[in-house]
């Protein structure tokens, strides 16, 4: 059997509602952080720690925390209405290895980020903290476009927009915020979630993701 026949072997179908176990877990471990705000500083992804204090759990552990309520809400809501369909598309095997890959793909990227900005002088990118499931949810985000294309998403319960046009105009969005202007949002993690899960379908389930929406408009 070839390299490329291995890695796209598909696991056996099964259903564990994985989606909802981690929005268990999500908000288990935010109210967690309310009563011991130091859980944070262990489980968020900081250059530091990682370098000097050898913190490598950071890259997997940050995705389940949330800095406020509306940080794990709106991220736990994109789960539930995204991933419980996506995982119910291709099991719960696989959609769990997909969704914990696409969240520590999403860190390492955000730590080789925050190094190459701190070597460039840029002193404050010790002190950034990542945090938050949002470039997992990305991932599912575009996975449930590319499963199914032909839905169409209420944004804001108001804006109808077909759910590949969504992952297009939200990608636009963090290209533009990572190169204009500053704020707290992780841009890059949004972007890398996106990339990621567009790679995994190519590499993994042989399906391109372009190819997908084209026969579909």
């Amino acid at each position: 059997m070839s390299f490329s026949s291995k890695i796209r072997t598909p696991f056996r179908y099964e259903m564990w509602n994985v989606s909802l176990w981690l929005i268990v877990i999500n908000v288990a471990i935010y109210f967690l952080y309310r009563l011991m705000p130091a859980v944070n500083s262990i489980l968020s992804l900081n250059i530091v720690h990682i370098i000097y204090n050898h913190a490598y759990w950071q890259f997997f552990t940050y995705m389940f925390a949330h800095a406020n309520f509306e940080h794990v809400f709106f991220n736990m809501m994109g789960l539930f209405f995204f991933g419980v369909s996506v995982e119910k598309a291709i099991g719960s095997k696989e959609f769990l290895l997909f969704y914990l890959l696409a969240g520590t793909f999403c860190g390492i990227v955000s730590f080789v980020s925050y190094y190459v900005s701190a070597m460039a002088g840029n002193i404050m990118a010790y002190y950034y903290s990542l945090l938050g499931a949002s470039g997992a949810i990305y991932a599912v985000l575009l996975a449930y476009a590319v499963i199914f294309p032909r839905n169409v998403i209420l944004v804001f319960f108001v804006l109808p927009l077909p759910a590949p046009v969504l992952v297009i105009v939200y990608a636009i969005i963090d290209f533009g915020g990572q190169f204009i202007g500053s704020s707290n949002v992780a841009h890059l993690a949004h972007l890398s979630g996106f990339v990621f899960a567009w790679f995994y379908f190519i590499i993994r389930m042989g399906i391109n993701p372009w190819k997908v929406w084209k026969q579909n408009y």
